[in-house]
C-alpha cells in the first residue's frame, strides 16, 4: 500500500513505477480521490467547528434567560449537515483505500524492464545439469513405476491437482522438510515456527493477497483462508507493532502446507507435482530496518540456494522483470533448478524484498533507541525450498537407468541410512 502523500509529491516517479509493470498512469487520479476525501473532513470540521460554537452560545443565552428555540433548531441542522459530510468523508475514505489497495508494488530502480519471464535477467548458474547415458524419465513416471506416487487414488479423494505419496517417497518428502529446516534454523539463524495455516481477511490482505487474489485461494464456510504460503503468518506476526530497531533483523521459518487454487494455471503442468492445489512450502521471512532490506534479499537468496547445493543440484538464480513480479515485491530473484524430465530450469524459490509495502498495510514499525518518530520496516520472504520440487528435482536427477532413485548423501541421515529407493528385491518387485 503506498503514501498518498507520497503520490502527491512524487507523481511522475509513481507513474514510471506502474509503467514499468504494464499498468496506466494512475497519480491524477488517486489524488484527485485524496482531494475529494480531504474537502469532505475539511467541510465536516467546519461543521462541526460551528455546531460547537452555536453549542456554547446556547449556554449563555441560558444564563441570561434568553430564547434559544432558534438556535437550537440551527444546531440540529447543522448536526444533520456535520452527519452527511462525514459519511461522505467515510465513503470517500474507503474509495480511495481500496484503489491503494488494489495497486502492486513499484519496482526498484534494479530491476529490469520487461513484461514476462523471457525478460528476465539471469545472474548466475550453479552446477552441471547431470549427462545421462539412457533418456531421463519425468518425476511422475518414476514415482508411478514404483508404485508410490498415486494421482488416481488422490483424484478419488480430491479431484486434480493433488497427490498421495506412499512409502519411501512420503518419507523422502519430510525428509526434505525437515534437512531445510535444520539448514535455515540450525545454521542461518532463522527462528522455527508453527503458525496456523487459517487466518482471518486482515492478514491476507496485509500480506498483499487481498483484494486482488482472492479467486486463487480457498475459504473456509467459517469465513477463514487456507494459506497460500507461510508467508501470510509469518509476516504478519508483526502487524500492529512498533518494534525495537535495535531486535532487527527478525528472521523466521515455517514449514506448512499451502493451498492455492491455480484458478490462472488452467492447462498449466496438468500432470505431476509441480502445481498443485496443497503442497508443502519451508518458508523464510525477514522483518528489517529500512536500510538494511537490499542486503537481507541478497542474504536471504543464498540461503536458499545452499539447499540445493548439498543436494547436488544444479540451478541458476534469475532477477525477475518488473512485468513478472509478485504484486508486492519490488525486487526479487528466482532459483530455478534444472530438470532433467523437462530439460529445463523451473522455478524452486522466489525470494522478495517487499520494502515497506506491507508494512504499511500491516501498520508494522520500528523505533530507534533514544527517538520519537518510528518508521516502517521492510519485509521479505522466500521459499527455501517448494519441498514438493524439490522432491520432483531430486527424483529426476538422480534417477538410475533401472527406475530406481539414489538418496542424496544430505538426505541419508533422514532416510533411516537408506540409499536407493526402489532397489529391486531378489524376486524382482520393487519395496
Amino acid at each position: 500500500m503506498f503514501d498518498i502523500k507520497w503520490i502527491r509529491q512524487n507523481p511522475e516517479s509513481f507513474d514510471a513505477g506502474l509503467a514499468g509493470r504494464g499498468i496506466e498512469p494512475m497519480a491524477e487520479h488517486l489524488i484527485a480521490l485524496d482531494k475529494s476525501r480531504r474537502e469532505a473532513l475539511t467541510r465536516a470540521q467546519e461543521l462541526r467547528t460551528v455546531r460547537n460554537s452555536l453549542a456554547g452560545e446556547i449556554g449563555r443565552m441560558k444564563a441570561k434567560g434568553e430564547d434559544v428555540s432558534d438556535i437550537v433548531a440551527r444546531v440540529s441542522q447543522s448536526k444533520e449537515r456535520q452527519a452527511k459530510a462525514e459519511e461522505r468523508a467515510k465513503r470517500e475514505e474507503e474509495t480511495l483505500s481500496a484503489a491503494l489497495m488494489s495497486i502492486p508494488n513499484i519496482p526498484a530502480n534494479d530491476v529490469p524492464d520487461g513484461r514476462s519471464e523471457a525478460d528476465n535477467v539471469e545472474i548466475r548458474r550453479v552446477g552441471e545439469p547431470r549427462s545421462f547415458d539412457f533418456t531421463p524419465k519425468e518425476h511422475f513416471d518414476l514415482g508411478e513405476d514404483l508404485g508410490l506416487m498415486d494421482f488416481a487414488g488422490a483424484a478419488k479423494l480430491s479431484g486434480a491437482r493433488f497427490v498421495v505419496l506412499k512409502g519411501s517417497l512420503a518419507r523422502l518428502e519430510r525428509a526434505l522438510a525437515n534437512f531445510m529446516l535444520d539448514i535455515q534454523c540450525g545454521e542461518f539463524g532463522y527462528e522455527e515456527v508453527s503458525p496456523p495455516v487459517l487466518v482471518r481477511d486482515a492478514a491476507l490482505y496485509g500480506a498483499g493477497q487481498l483484494p486482488k487474489f482472492g479467486q486463487d485461494l480457498f475459504r473456509t464456510g467459517e469465513g477463514l483462508w487456507m494459506i497460500p504460503t507461510a508467508e501470510v503468518p509469518l509476516a504478519n506476526l508483526v502487524a500492529g507493532d512498533i518494534l525495537d530497531a535495535d531486535d532487527l533483523p527478525i528472521r523466521r521459518a515455517a514449514m506448512t502446507c499451502c493451498f492455492r487454487s491455480e484458478a490462472g494455471a488452467a492447462g498449466k503442468d496438468t500432470r505431476g507435482m509441480i502445481r498443485q492445489h496443497q503442497f508443502i512450502k519451508v518458508e523464510l521471512v525477514s522483518v528489517t530496518a529500512p536500510d538494511r532490506s537490499d542486503e537481507e534479499l541478497e542474504r536471504m537468496t543464498n540461503c536458499a540456494e545452499e539447499i540445493l547445493k548439498r543436494l547436488d543440484l544444479a540451478y541458476r538464480v534469475v532477477t525477475l522483470c518488473a512485468g513478472d513480479m509478485g504484486f508486492s515485491a519490488r525486487k526479487t530473484l528466482d532459483i530455478e533448478v534444472w530438470l532433467p524430465g523437462q530439460n529445463r530450469y523451473r522455478e524452486i524459490s522466489s525470494c522478495s524484498n517487499c520494502g515497506d509495502f506491507q508494512a504499511r498495510r500491516m501498520n508494522a514499525r520500528c523505533r530507534k533507541t533514544g527517538e520519537r518518530n518510528t518508521t516502517f520496516v521492510h519485509t521479505l520472504n522466500g521459499s527455501g525450498l517448494a519441498v514438493g520440487r524439490a522432491l520432483v528435482a531430486v527424483l529426476e536427477t538422480c534417477q538410475n537407468e533401472d527406475g530406481s532413485i539414489a538418496v542424496p548423501e544430505a538426505l541419508r541421515p533422514y532416510m533411516g541410512g537408506v540409499e536407493i529407493i526402489g532397489e529391486p528385491r531378489r524376486d524382482g518387485r520393487r519395496p
